[in-house]
């Protein structure tokens, strides 16, 4: 199965996330990230969308997602052309064992430490997928007790861009 990326420029307007969820959901295609915001234009709105799935499949959602009337285009975002990054709050445990570990990472993964107690501590990473998943595999042994990621943001690199 591929990882796919897909940016999607919509009408900034009540029920449209809802139509494209659904499409996803009427098809049996999972979602693995999706991220929405205001774009330059305040009457429109960027979808982040990532999944998995073979060339048949994307090429389906695309073709399905065009149909829908508030949305006003659709890219597939290939890793050539692509800038990715996600962001993701982790918190794990904090003693004078893992300690030392855990502010190692976060230097080396050029991650904040956002919050610190005696008993945990909450560690800011961004970045690409990879990264965020790295870190993950760093924190595991030492305790994580929870985390939240944001899911992917995309944009094309130079001078490409979604809408003219």
């Amino acid at each position: 199965m591929k990882r796919y990326v897909l940016s999607v420029y919509v009408e900034n307007k009540y029920g449209v996330l809802t139509r494209v969820a659904s499409l996803f959901m009427r098809r049996g295609f999972n979602i693995d990230s999706l991220t929405v915001g205001e774009t330059e234009n305040p009457a429109y709105s960027r979808i982040t969308i990532t999944l998995h799935g073979d060339d048949y499949t994307c090429e389906q959602i695309i073709n399905q997602l065009k149909k829908l009337q508030n949305v006003k285009k659709v890219k597939l975002l290939t890793d050539d052309v692509k800038v990715e990054r996600e962001l993701m709050l982790i918190k794990v445990k904090n003693n004078s064992e893992n300690r030392n570990d855990i502010m190692a990472a976060a230097e080396i993964f050029r991650a904040k430490i956002i919050d610190y107690n005696p008993e945990y501590m909450c560690v800011e990473v961004t970045g690409e997928p990879s990264k965020i998943n790295a870190f993950i595999d760093v924190m595991q042994p030492l305790g994580i007790v929870e985390m939240c990621r944001t899911g992917a943001v995309a944009l094309e690199r130079g001078r490409a861009k979604l809408v003219d």
